[in-house]
């Protein structure tokens, strides 16, 4: 494990464009019963950076990357997953109520933030194996059965943090998820927890879910109204995009992303999502667990930077997942743990800003199901 890096935390992400670690800030996270979930300077690159598939024909999805094994998102879940999907041109459908969402959207605020395509690099993937210490677990206050699981102890690196934190103390639980993601490939497990209070001496959580990486789960993930430490019932690190796949060149799979709440349809989740956080709008604002893919003509060349153009261009491949309420929109990791660094790739957290609402469209989707919070668990 590198040495830790300590990022200022002096603004949370909705308020800084920097690179630099933050909260999600109010609002954000899994709201609802019952739980749930100008910076550095520009550059094209630097050494050893590729980029690969960054700066495609305007117009033009590229092709995916060719060999070298299988691709990041694999190591989380069996290729098929959802998120493993590409559904660029003919490979995903259209919902025929695509221009009435986007339309509805924009209309009514658009991104949060300020209708800002802004990314937040507050998370960690925290890297676990066999030799890793083994802390106690508890579980925290508002713990919610059978949605979350119980276990009585997990791996946690000596070195790491949760989300948004310098350290593995959560400061203020009221104004951060505080999300700590440990993976565990030779076990094929991954914990993921929101509220995490403390990681030192022992871990407690308001939630904690294991995801089996050896499967791929039903269209209803864990199981029907049951959450994740995602608002969605979605797992979250398979879903973000790091520093590492953006010097690769690829990002070979989905991206999650957030709304306000008051800018999602109040009562429903769609599949593969599995539960809602507490959206309150009308029809026919977007749904829980929607899947948005960025317009295939999109020209992404002309977007400022490395992580930009490689980011866009999965989000015409593979799109991004409605998987949490929040002010931020678009979510990937922070380089505390990565061989890459975000310096180089990106400019700052506003790279995104030239996109958007109306330059995406909705993919189809099954009939929306209403929110009960009656979870039920699949075997």
């Amino acid at each position: 494990m590198q040495r830790l890096l300590i990022w200022s935390l002096g603004a949370i992400a909705g308020c800084s464009g920097a690179l630099t670690a933050g909260g999600s800030g109010v609002g954000a996270g899994n709201g609802g019963p019952p739980g749930g979930s100008g910076g550095l300077p520009g550059s094209d690159g630097g050494p050893g950076v590729a980029d690969a598939g960054g700066t495609p024909t305007d117009g033009q999805v590229p092709p995916g990357p060719d060999g070298g094994g299988p691709p990041p998102s694999s190591a989380y879940f069996p290729i098929g997953a959802p998120w493993t999907k590409d559904v660029s041109g003919a490979n995903g459908v259209v919902s025929p109520s695509s221009n009435d969402i986007i339309a509805w959207l924009a209309a009514n605020g658009g991104w949060g933030n300020g209708n800002k395509f802004q990314i937040d690099l507050s998370f960690d993937i925290l890297q676990a194996d066999s030799s890793t210490p083994r802390l106690p677990f508890s579980q925290g206050a508002n713990y919610t059965l059978p949605d979350c699981d119980g276990v009585a102890s997990l791996p946690v690196p000596t070195v790491g943090a949760i989300e948004g934190m310098p350290d593995y103390n959560c400061s203020d639980l009221s104004q951060n998820d505080c999300h700590l993601l440990i993976v565990d490939h030779g076990a094929q497990r991954l914990y993921e927890m929101n509220q995490t209070l403390s990681a030192v001496g022992r871990v407690t959580a308001g939630c904690l879910v294991i995801w089996d990486l050896s499967r791929i789960y039903p269209p209803s993930g864990r199981g029907d109204q049951c959450t994740s430490a995602d608002a969605a019932g979605f797992p979250i690190a398979p879903l973000l995009f790091t520093a590492d796949e953006v010097a690769a060149g690829h990002i070979d799979h989905a991206v999650r992303f957030a709304l306000p709440n008051e800018r999602m349809r109040a009562g429903l989740y769609l599949h593969p999502g599995s539960h809602g956080g507490a959206p309150s709008a009308p029809a026919p604002a977007p749904i829980y667990a929607s899947h948005f893919r960025l317009r295939q003509n999109y020209p992404v060349s002309t977007l400022p930077t490395v992580a930009a153009r490689v980011i866009a261009t999965a989000l015409q491949r593979y799109g991004m997942f409605l998987a949490d309420g929040g002010q931020i929109a678009l979510m990937g990791t922070n380089d505390r743990f990565t061989s890459a660094k975000w310096d180089g790739l990106m400019g700052s957290t506003h790279d995104l800003y030239a996109i958007q609402v109306t330059d995406f469209e909705v993919l189809d989707f099954d009939t929306p199901i209403p929110l009960t919070y009656d979870c039920v668990r699949n075997p």
